[in-house]
């Protein structure tokens, strides 16, 4: 872990609390790992969709609106109606035609190019966990959403562009929690499963930093208020008592 500091040194930073002691000590807990995982596998899968959510509304034409439909089809079909298997799954995170901007879009293909690179990377993060539940016999039979997005998207702007600027910082948090979890965690966890999470640490701190430079491009303004708006929400929903113990959750009560 000590070659990730520097990684990680801005991440601590960005964030306005630490990880509860208490969460990790739950999150350790072997008989908790199925709970863990089977969570972590539907946020890699919402942190895809909600880049594609993105760029479909904001950004692509028509024509790319639907292949990024098809892409996400076979996954969204596995995680809600538990149609597909690990094998149908297998090398779907690949997209065979570029996604291109629509016409006359104020958004750059800059921000069409990082999307479609953090979708792939986070479906490839998906069959990753899938992998690892297969190898553990734990079925994947569903879970519900915790509070943690939901409690960041309640303080989203209902104006355009701060909408869009709103989604790109909340996903920054989200992205920057989930790395700082995986440090916080890997050292309690089996060899095969620390090496995984250390795995992730870089892509996902590329991410958060992704969705920031694209936040700060499409505002008119310094969006640092925003950001800390957003930091002091996310911490309170991290270091206050939660009932529902989830990958993103409080306090466990």
């Amino acid at each position: 872990m000590q070659d990730h500091a520097e990684l990680l040194a801005p991440i601590r930073q960005f964030l306005h609390c630490e990880t509860p002691d208490s969460w990790v000590e739950k999150a350790s807990k072997p008989e908790n790992l199925p709970i863990l995982l089977k969570d972590h596998l539907l946020c890699e899968l919402k942190a895809a969709q909600s880049a594609m959510f993105l760029i479909r509304k904001y950004a692509v034409d028509k024509e790319s609106a639907a292949v990024l439909l098809t892409w996400f089809k076979p996954y969204e079909d596995f995680a809600y109606d538990r149609i597909g298997d690990i094998h149908s799954l297998k090398d779907k995170n690949q997209i065979s035609k570029q996604i291109l901007a629509k016409k006359q879009s104020p958004y750059s293909q800059d921000l069409i190019d990082k999307m479609v690179l953090l979708i792939k990377e986070e479906l490839h993060h998906f069959y990753q966990i899938l992998e690892i539940m297969h190898q553990r016999n734990i079925s994947y039979d569903g879970i519900t959403a915790s509070r943690y997005a939901k409690g960041l998207f309640s303080h989203m702007s209902g104006h355009e562009p701060q909408t869009l600027v709103d989604k790109l910082i909340i996903g920054a948090y989200i992205e920057a929690r989930s790395c700082e979890r995986f440090a916080k965690l890997a050292p309690f966890l089996d060899d095969d499963l620390a090496n995984f999470y250390i795995s992730l640490l870089r892509s996902e701190a590329r991410h958060y930093q992704d969705y920031l430079k694209l936040a700060q491009s499409i505002s008119k303004v310094d969006i640092n208020e925003r950001v800390n708006m957003f930091g002091a929400v996310e911490a309170e929903l991290i270091s206050s008592m939660d009932s529902d113990f989830k990958f993103h959750s409080g306090v466990p009560a």
